[in-house]
């Protein structure tokens, strides 16, 4: 089940939607400090935590799925959101460096071939930073917030699926242990929920972040392909053998 945009642009308003913003925007920023020279595409609803690579990266695209819906972004400034299936991505092959995935793969029902198209575009030594709700956490179970929707994972079970769709994980990272609550207390607490959360119950956060690149093997078949690499396979008399990266 996709959430609205206009419901998640009202959601990362209130004072909870600001302070998932703050929590996750760190943990992105620590797995990626630095994007100077390069192109960042955000899928899902990402753009809360595409703003503050605005002012480094080379180029930064958000496409948001067309059960989503669309909304300007950035809202004083050129539009660089589009409306798009998230499987069959408007981007070149190997065109961009970065991918962020937020509130998107929990609730496509096409999963295999949204990361299949990631697979396409991401360019030879890119990355890709999927964020989606903790199965065994509690703001999977709470539908207040967006990440009550759509089917949560464990920590294993994305690693799988990432590796499935020819990913391979590199690094993973927790996030949101505060309560899903508007108490202001509790949101005042966010920091310290996170520390301790992180060193001591990691299997409780709301949120599991895992950063992966994609595999490329010499004799790759056109079976494993995207769909449009399998056409461009084909013209090339099967030829798109690549060495291991």
């Amino acid at each position: 089940m996709w959430s609205d945009v206009v419901d998640l642009r009202d959601y990362y308003r209130t004072s909870l939607g600001q302070m998932t913003r703050r929590v996750l925007r760190g943990r992105i920023r620590a797995l990626w400090p630095d994007v100077v020279g390069q192109s960042v595409l955000g899928i899902g609803y990402a753009t809360p935590f595409l703003l503050p690579f605005l002012d480094e990266a080379r180029r930064v695209l958000a496409v948001m799925p067309a059960p989503q819906g669309v909304l300007r972004w950035p809202p004083d400034a050129a539009g660089l959101a589009t409306l798009a299936d998230e499987a069959e991505l408007p981007f070149p092959d190997v065109s961009i460096d970065r991918v962020l995935v937020v509130h998107a793969l929990e609730c496509s029902d096409q999963t295999r071939p949204m990361l299949r198209e990631i697979w396409r575009v991401l360019a030879d030594g890119g990355r890709l930073l999927v964020v989606v709700p903790n199965r065994r956490g509690i703001w999977a179970r709470r539908d207040r917030t967006p990440f009550g929707l759509g089917e949560p994972f464990t920590q294993t079970q994305l690693a799988r699926v990432l590796r499935d769709n020819l990913f391979t994980p590199t690094a993973t990272a927790t996030a949101l242990y505060v309560p899903p609550s508007g108490s202001r207390m509790l949101i005042a607490s966010a920091p310290a929920f996170e520390r301790i959360g992180a060193r001591w119950f990691p299997t409780f956060a709301g949120v599991h972040l895992v950063e992966a690149t994609k595999q490329i093997y010499a004799g790759t078949t056109a079976a494993d392909l995207p769909v449009r690499r399998r056409r461009a396979y084909a013209a090339a008399g099967g030829s798109l053998e690549r060495s291991a990266g």
